[in-house]
Protein backbone atom coordinates (compact mmCIF):
# COMPACT_ATOMS: atom_id res chain seq x y z
CA UNK A 1 0.00 0.00 0.00
CA UNK A 2 1.61 3.04 -1.29
CA UNK A 3 0.53 6.19 0.47
CA UNK A 4 1.02 9.19 -1.70
CA UNK A 5 1.36 12.48 0.02
CA UNK A 6 -1.10 14.96 -1.31
CA UNK A 7 -1.19 18.50 -0.25
CA UNK A 8 -4.61 19.80 0.49
CA UNK A 9 -5.04 23.38 -0.42
CA UNK A 10 -7.20 25.31 1.93
CA UNK A 11 -9.50 27.65 0.11
CA UNK A 12 -8.88 31.24 1.00
CA UNK A 13 -12.01 33.15 1.75
CA UNK A 14 -12.05 36.86 1.50
CA UNK A 15 -14.36 38.49 3.97
CA UNK A 16 -16.26 41.45 2.67
CA UNK A 17 -16.26 44.40 5.03
CA UNK A 18 -19.45 45.24 6.81
CA UNK A 19 -21.04 48.41 5.51
CA UNK A 20 -24.21 50.26 6.46
CA UNK A 21 -25.66 49.69 3.00
CA UNK A 22 -25.15 45.92 3.18
CA UNK A 23 -26.70 45.64 6.62
CA UNK A 24 -29.61 47.91 5.69
CA UNK A 25 -30.25 45.80 2.58
CA UNK A 26 -30.27 42.67 4.72
CA UNK A 27 -32.66 44.33 7.18
CA UNK A 28 -35.05 45.28 4.39
CA UNK A 29 -34.98 41.77 2.91
CA UNK A 30 -35.47 40.12 6.30
CA UNK A 31 -38.22 42.55 7.22
CA UNK A 32 -39.97 41.86 3.94
CA UNK A 33 -39.83 38.12 4.51
CA UNK A 34 -41.08 38.60 8.07
CA UNK A 35 -44.01 40.70 6.84
CA UNK A 36 -44.85 38.11 4.17
CA UNK A 37 -44.76 35.32 6.75
CA UNK A 38 -46.97 37.40 9.07
CA UNK A 39 -49.56 37.78 6.31
CA UNK A 40 -49.33 34.04 5.61
CA UNK A 41 -49.86 33.26 9.30
CA UNK A 42 -52.92 35.52 9.51
CA UNK A 43 -54.37 34.00 6.34
CA UNK A 44 -53.88 30.43 7.57
CA UNK A 45 -55.26 31.19 11.04
CA UNK A 46 -58.32 32.87 9.51
CA UNK A 47 -58.82 29.94 7.17
CA UNK A 48 -58.63 27.49 10.08
CA UNK A 49 -61.10 29.59 12.08
CA UNK A 50 -63.60 29.77 9.22
CA UNK A 51 -63.53 26.01 8.60
CA UNK A 52 -64.30 24.15 11.82
CA UNK A 53 -63.70 20.44 12.16
CA UNK A 54 -66.83 18.32 11.77
CA UNK A 55 -66.36 15.19 13.83
CA UNK A 56 -67.88 13.50 16.85
CA UNK A 57 -64.66 11.71 17.75
CA UNK A 58 -62.82 13.55 20.56
CA UNK A 59 -59.45 12.12 19.53
CA UNK A 60 -59.90 13.50 16.03
CA UNK A 61 -60.82 16.90 17.42
CA UNK A 62 -57.78 16.98 19.72
CA UNK A 63 -55.32 15.85 17.06
CA UNK A 64 -56.63 18.29 14.46
CA UNK A 65 -56.53 21.11 17.01
CA UNK A 66 -52.94 20.16 17.85
CA UNK A 67 -51.92 20.13 14.19
CA UNK A 68 -53.59 23.48 13.50
CA UNK A 69 -51.92 25.05 16.52
CA UNK A 70 -48.53 23.61 15.53
CA UNK A 71 -48.81 24.97 11.98
CA UNK A 72 -49.73 28.48 13.08
CA UNK A 73 -47.10 28.34 15.85
CA UNK A 74 -44.28 27.32 13.51
CA UNK A 75 -45.15 30.07 11.06
CA UNK A 76 -45.32 32.52 13.96
CA UNK A 77 -41.87 31.40 15.11
CA UNK A 78 -40.46 31.95 11.62
CA UNK A 79 -42.08 35.38 11.51
CA UNK A 80 -40.52 36.27 14.84
CA UNK A 81 -37.07 35.12 13.76
CA UNK A 82 -37.15 37.18 10.56
CA UNK A 83 -38.39 40.27 12.40
CA UNK A 84 -35.74 39.99 15.13
CA UNK A 85 -33.03 39.59 12.48
CA UNK A 86 -34.36 42.66 10.68
CA UNK A 87 -34.25 44.68 13.90
CA UNK A 88 -30.73 43.48 14.64
CA UNK A 89 -29.48 44.37 11.18
CA UNK A 90 -31.12 47.78 11.40
CA UNK A 91 -29.42 48.36 14.76
CA UNK A 92 -26.12 47.30 13.16
CA UNK A 93 -26.71 49.85 10.40
CA UNK A 94 -27.13 52.62 12.97
CA UNK A 95 -24.04 51.46 14.86
CA UNK A 96 -21.92 51.44 11.69
CA UNK A 97 -23.08 54.92 10.72
CA UNK A 98 -22.24 56.26 14.18
CA UNK A 99 -18.80 54.60 14.07
CA UNK A 100 -18.10 56.15 10.67
CA UNK A 101 -19.04 59.60 12.01
CA UNK A 102 -16.79 59.13 15.04
CA UNK A 103 -13.93 58.04 12.78
CA UNK A 104 -14.37 61.15 10.61
CA UNK A 105 -14.33 63.38 13.70
CA UNK A 106 -11.13 61.74 14.99
CA UNK A 107 -9.41 61.96 11.59
CA UNK A 108 -10.25 65.61 11.25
Amino acid sequence: MNESKTTEETPTTTETPTSPLRSLTGAVISGGLGYAMYNLMITIATNFANKPIHSDNPVTLRISSLIRTAIVGMIGLGTTVFCVVALGLFALTIQLILEQKKQKEVDG
